[in-house]
Formats: C-alpha cells, structure tokens, sequence
C-alpha cells in the first residue's frame, strides 16, 4: 500500500457514504410521490457498496510492503456496486378524493419508510464522519512524521 493509502481509503468511503446520503435523501422526497413518470408511485432506491478489490490478497499486500521495488498494489476501500430498487409494494391508503385512487378510492403509496430512511441517514451521516475522523489521524501522523524529519 502507498503513503497515501489510508487516505485513499478513507476519501472512498467518503464517496460511497455521500451517495448513501444523496438516495436517502431522495427517498424521503419522494415518500408521498404516488405517480412518477411512468405513471407508477415511487420506489425506493438503496445504495449496494462492495470492496475495491487490493490486488491480490494478503500475500501480494505483504510481497508490496516488504520488497522494494515490488509491484504496487490498490489501496483499496469500498465503491458502490449499484443503486438498487426495492420492490417491495407500498401501502394502499383509502383516499377516495385523490385523483390517482383506483375504483374503490384506494391510493397505492411509495414504498418508502420516513423511520427507515431516518435511521439509514444516521447510519451513513455516522461512516461519513468515521472516514473523516481517520483520515484527520491519517494526517497528523503525516504531520507528526515530517516534524520528526526536520
């Protein structure tokens, strides 16, 4: 892994968590759009991450770390796989007044969760600042390195 790695790391994941937020967001916007623009009510959209791969597994990491000159090799960190749509159906609402009600008054509604969506935000709104807290340790150890080299 480079100097920088741990860096690289983290500014992924502050990628990945910033996109989390964005959806979430756009979730709960759209949590009483009933009529989208294919005519069906809105679905909500969930951020799938999946690991960067490092090249190689352990034995290529420790080869890089260890042999000078050796192949370098990806940081790493997480990137996001897909934006997925949940399927799941959305409740029906007895809305008889509600220009998109069926035949017997009922509105079919997003299948989107407020409570659900809060607590994603929390826990992507968390990462975002883990990753930022890392890489602020990341750079008082650079700090702290340069200080030692003078």
């Amino acid at each position: 892994m480079s100097m920088f790695g741990g860096l690289e790391i983290s500014a992924s994941g502050l990628t990945a968590q910033r996109l989390r937020m964005d959806v979430t967001a756009e979730n709960l916007a759209n949590a009483q759009t009933t009529k989208g623009a294919d005519g069906k009510p809105y679905r909500r959209k969930e951020v799938v991450l999946q690991e960067i791969p490092q090249g190689g597994g352990f034995g290529a990491q420790l080869t890089a770390a260890i042999g000078p000159g050796s192949s370098k090799s990806a940081a790493g960190g997480v990137q996001v796989a897909k934006i997925a749509t949940d399927q799941t159906a959305g409740k029906l609402v007895y809305d008889p007044g509600n220009p998109d009600a069926n035949a017997q008054g009922y509105v079919q509604m997003p299948n989107v969760d407020t409570v659900t969506e809060m607590v994603d935000l929390i826990d992507s709104s968390r990462a975002y600042e883990a990753n930022v807290t890392a890489m602020q340790a990341s750079k008082q150890m650079f700090a702290k390195t340069l200080e030692i080299l003078r």
